[in-house]
């Protein structure tokens, strides 16, 4: 119960729903144990006139009393139903309570994983699979919700009837009690060693399930490459192996499981047959009447299914427990970026400034930068230059914080970005990123997909033309409201990289980051993009991270990027010259802009 603790908040605010509850599965209890009660009484009444019977010779008297006996067993019937009536409404409620609880509570879990999720950083994201954190927050929460639900339902409803039945008994005959309850110890040691058994096999399958999920997850996602290189049957087998393996475990699991139930029914047998055995002792000797080795029994079978569920609450809160250790082991983890408690982007100008700046990947200890310092001033574009691996697209992460550097500073008019606003500072910065991202929705719903309200189909428009997608886009069936799959499967590669242009220039903002942004886009089209860029981010910050020089994007500076140190930073007419790395770039043959087919 150590990991599953850290519920107890939920109880406390459910605690209405909870503690009505427990006083509907009492009252259902107690009237469920009025039943045997009435059935004793009745029982013995009958054994009381069936004497009285043999004793009269008069027939029409013997008519009499059997008359009597058929109304009042009559009366008993409907008082058993009665009871039976009231107790199921009881049931009902007492459902509509701990249930309808477990189902808060299980909305609320689904919520904090995702909010948690949202609030990690790309660290966090990279060193774990997609297919493990949807595990955690769907098939974990929905175990644990079992606990919260149905165990905790039916431990409640087992601690009630066991007190009500019990204090019966006891109120009837103490040593028909004790021999009837004499099964008990033994039960209790079962359910604590096959329960440590459960936990263990029950941690190892969610952790399998995960690695099923993750490998589905991939394979989904990748399933054009997997198609391309005919590794379909590759895949099938591998999955087919997982799945054999979560199979036998699951087996395993279910093997323990099932040495519950007959050992549970033995128990009950064993009850059955003392209190026969017992209560016929004492019913000869005159202690009890025949009606309480009766109410005996139907106790006994009241507590059959409780006693039975034993094991299966035990079982539920054993896999509860694994998987809320598993919850608790992300939920831990705090992210490293941290946000700022002022909510303002207290700055005057966007001049950017990268001062010594020194970074790390930390899930790969890469050595990205090395003492990387340059300033962009308010307005002006900055084109960073270097072949693959440089450290381009780290500079970018950076900036919008996606990772901290490990020394020295950056800074935005005057203020380091680690004390501005996280919101804030992401909001007045247009990142296209190098690996385009596209939702499952409409062309129109991902390009505005940074703004905070929706805009007028011609602010849309005009972002698509600027970024050269609006005739291409006017050109499917549905225009802007065409879907366009997951991750924008049914577009081509360029169109994905001008909607993902198209969303950075609708947020008209401050600063625009570029990172290799065109290298999927034909020449032409590139050239048009290009041009109207240069007006577009007139007076805005921008930088353009890039592998090679695009010759009518008017740049101020040019960096040039190597094994992550800058090794020039100038003017394009100052490193315009024989002997630089610039000269080199935009003189080779290679550098030309591809010819597309």
């Amino acid at each position: 119960m150590k990991q599953l603790a850290v519920l107890n908040k939920f109880f406390i605010k459910y605690k209405w729903l909870l503690l009505l509850g427990i006083v509907f599965v009492s009252l259902s209890n107690y009237f469920r144990v009025l039943m045997p009660r009435t059935i004793r009484v009745a029982l013995d009444y009958v054994f009381i006139s069936i004497k009285e019977y043999k004793l009269i010779s008069d027939s029409v008297l013997q008519e009499s009393v059997l008359g009597a006996v058929g109304r009042n067993l009559l009366l008993f019937g409907l008082l058993v139903l009665g009871f039976a009536l009231i107790m199921g409404f009881f049931m009902y409620m007492m459902r509509q309570t701990i249930i309808v609880m477990s189902r808060l509570i299980e909305f609320d879990m689904r919520n904090e994983i995702y909010s948690h999720y949202s609030k990690m950083d790309l660290k966090f994201f990279k060193e774990n699979k997609t297919g493990d954190l949807m595990a955690r927050i769907s098939e974990d929460v929905s175990k644990v919700r079992m606990y919260l639900g149905p165990a905790m339902l039916y431990f409640i409803n087992l601690v009630s009837l066991f007190f009500i039945v019990i204090t019966s008994m006891l109120s009837v005959n103490v040593e028909l009690t004790l021999y009837t309850l004499l099964p008990l110890p033994v039960l209790s040691i079962s359910i604590y060693i096959v329960s440590n058994i459960i936990n263990k096999k029950s941690a190892v399958i969610q952790k399998q399930l995960s690695t099923l999920n993750s490998q589905a997850q991939e394979v989904y996602s990748g399933i054009r490459v997997i198609k391309s290189y005919v590794k379909e049957k590759q895949f099938v087998k591998y999955f087919d192996k997982e799945s054999e393996d979560f199979k036998s475990k699951s087996l395993e699991l279910a093997r323990v499981n099932a040495l519950f139930f007959p050992l549970m029914i033995l128990l009950i047998a064993v009850s059955t047959v003392l209190t026969l055995y017992i209560g016929g002792i004492q019913v000869d000797k005159g202690i009890i009447s025949p009606g309480n080795i009766a109410e005996f029994i139907i106790y006994v079978g009241m507590l059959t299914w409780p006693i039975t569920a034993l094991g299966w609450i035990a079982s539920l809160v054993q896999q509860a427990s694994a998987s809320q250790e598993r919850i608790n082991e992300f939920m831990v983890v705090k992210p490293e970026i941290t946000d700022v408690p002022s909510k303002e982007m207290l700055v005057a100008t966007y001049d950017i400034s990268f001062k010594d700046v020194e970074f790390t990947y930390p899930e790969t200890n890469v050595h990205a930068l090395k003492n990387v310092s340059f300033n962009v001033k308010q307005g002006e574009k900055l084109a960073i230059v270097g072949r693959t691996a440089s450290g381009k697209s780290t500079i970018a992460e950076l900036l919008v914080r996606m990772y901290d550097v490990d020394a020295g500073s950056i800074s935005i008019g005057g203020h380091d970005v680690r004390k501005i606003s996280l919101s804030e500072l992401r909001k007045k910065i247009a990142y296209v990123p190098q690996d385009v991202f596209l939702f499952s929705d409409t062309i129109s719903e991902n390009i505005q997909f940074g703004l905070s309200k929706q805009v007028e189909q011609e602010v849309v428009s005009e972002a698509a033309r600027l970024s050269a997608i609006h005739e291409d886009i006017k050109g499917l069936p549905k225009g802007y409201q065409t879907l366009v799959g997951e991750r924008g499967v049914t577009l081509s590669g360029g169109q994905k990289q001008r909607i993902s242009l198209a969303r950075a220039l609708i947020k008209d903002p401050e600063i625009i980051l570029l990172d290799d942004c065109l290298s999927a886009v034909d020449a032409t089209t590139e050239n048009k993009i290009v041009t109207s860029l240069n007006t577009t981010l007139q007076g805005k910050t921008t930088i353009v991270i890039t592998h090679r020089i695009h010759a009518q994007m008017n740049y101020d500076r040019v960096i040039i990027l190597e094994n992550g140190e800058v090794i020039e930073d100038g003017s394009p007419d100052e490193l315009n010259k024989p002997g630089t790395s610039y000269f080199d770039l935009i003189t080779k043959d290679y550098n030309e802009p591809p010819e597309h087919v």
